[in-house]
Parts: C-alpha cells; structure tokens; sequence
C-alpha cells in the first residue's frame, strides 16, 4: 500500500469539499437535530458523499466508517479502516464561524498512518502519511510541519474545548506547567498543536474515534505525542468507537 499516494491523491478532493462546504453554507443550510440531540445540516451529508466515495475509489478494500453514516460500524474486529468526520464544528459550521473541518484518518493494525484535514474558512490544509511527513497547504505553498518547530521557549499554552476546566485536567495543567489557555472547537486544535502554535491539549474521554484519528496522525508525524492519561498509546476500533482520556502535546514541550 502506497500510504503517500493515497493521500496525496485525495488532498485536491479535500480541497473540493471545502469549497462545497463554503458554498452550500452560503446557499443556506437545512439543519436537523439527530438522536443524539446534536446538529447536523445538507452540508455534512454532501460533504460526506464527496469523500466518501473518492476514498472508496482509491482504497475499495478499505471499510469506511464515517460519524454520517451508519454502515460498518456494527462491525467487530476492525483492524484497517477509515475513519471519517466530514464536518467537526457543526455548531461552528451553521452558524458561520471559522472553526469547522473535514477530516479523514486512516486507520491500520489500529493505528492511524495518514490523515486529512482541511479547514475551508481558514483557508488551512494538512495532512500527513508517515513520521517526519506531516504537511500544512496554504495560499499555495506546501510546508513540513516538523521543520518549522522549534522547543518552546516562551510560556506553555494549551487549547481547551470549553472555557471551564476541570479539576483532573488542572492537575495535568500544574503538572505540565501551562500557564495560558485557550477555547478551540474541533480537530484545529490538533492541526495548531502539531504546527506548534500551541503547546498541547487535554481532554478526559468523550467524543469518537473520528474526531480525533486524522489530527493524531498529524500530530504525530509532525513529532508530537498523543497518549491517554496513564502515558499509553491510543489504539482505534475501540467498542462503539468511543475516545479514551488524551493528551496532546507538541514537539515544542518534547
């Protein structure tokens, strides 16, 4: 398997579904609430099919399992798959705001090897298929993520998804010496970190495996480090999917 050009091949398909995203947004979206009292609109659904079925042309052997749809996901045992979100930030998504992404991990003997994900209001794509190739595309130039960052050097800075922290993530925080915070929705958070904008971030579990598979692999083949809270190595196609606990940290605090 050529991990390298499977992702490449996709990169300009990820560029595409961030201008339909953009696009249908600013159509108008035709929102819904799902079972689980969370948003979803036409956008994530396009966006969905879009991905889907390139990556379905490129890796066919492959099983998809994606938050937007229900197919393999009653499936056991998985070892090689994708995991896919189509938009993270859905609030940020309808609502106008910058934050949201569209992402894909590829996941193999449970591990994330590559991943997408482009961020079409801020104008940011990046994606990696190994250590030491991790890459940001921006106002088209291509970067490696792991030759800009340099050890930190400056005070610690951690991205939160809420403006409330919690006593178990303080500790962690005191622990590591973070001396700033800052709220960010969706998986940016790990694109920043693996840019080493900011430092880190943690979070006890919640959420899936798709929110988190393709930004780990960037993270890590930028140098970062994602584990849980005992130091262990985080492993996909857990039961229903479900995230463990999980720290981010960037090479800068390395």
């Amino acid at each position: 398997m050529d991990i390298r050009k499977i992702v490449e091949d996709l990169v300009e398909c990820f560029l595409n579904a961030g201008e339909l995203a953009i696009e249908l947004r600013e159509k108008g979206l035709i929102k819904k609430i799902k079972q689980d009292n969370t948003p979803v609109s036409n956008g994530d659904l396009e966006v969905n099919k879009l991905i889907s079925k390139e990556i379905s042309k490129i890796t066919p052997e492959i099983p998809i399992i994606s938050e937007e749809s229900l197919e393999n996901k009653d499936k056991s045992d998985l070892k090689n798959f994708w995991l896919i979100d189509p938009i993270d930030g859905t609030h940020d998504y309808i609502n106008n705001l910058e934050e949201f992404t569209i992402n894909a991990g590829l996941i193999i003997a449970n591990k994330p090897v590559a991943g997408l994900i482009n961020a079409p209001a801020k104008k940011r794509m990046f994606y990696s298929y190994g250590e030491g190739n991790s890459y940001e595309l921006y106002k088209g130039k291509t970067s490696n993520l792991g030759d800009s960052i340099t050890k930190n050097n400056v005070p610690i800075r951690f991205i939160s998804y809420s403006n409330k922290i919690k006593p178990e993530i303080q500790k962690i925080y005191d622990e590591l010496g973070v001396k700033e915070n800052i709220r960010m929705k969706s998986s940016l958070k790990f694109c920043v970190v693996a840019t080493g904008e900011y430092d880190g971030y943690v979070a006890e579990p919640r959420a899936f495996e798709w929110d988190i598979a393709a930004g780990h692999a960037i993270l890590n083949h930028a140098g970062g480090q994602i584990t849980d809270f005992d130091g262990n190595e985080i492993l996909y196609g857990k039961p229903d999917f479900k995230n463990t606990s999980i720290i981010l940290k960037s090479k800068t605090i390395l």
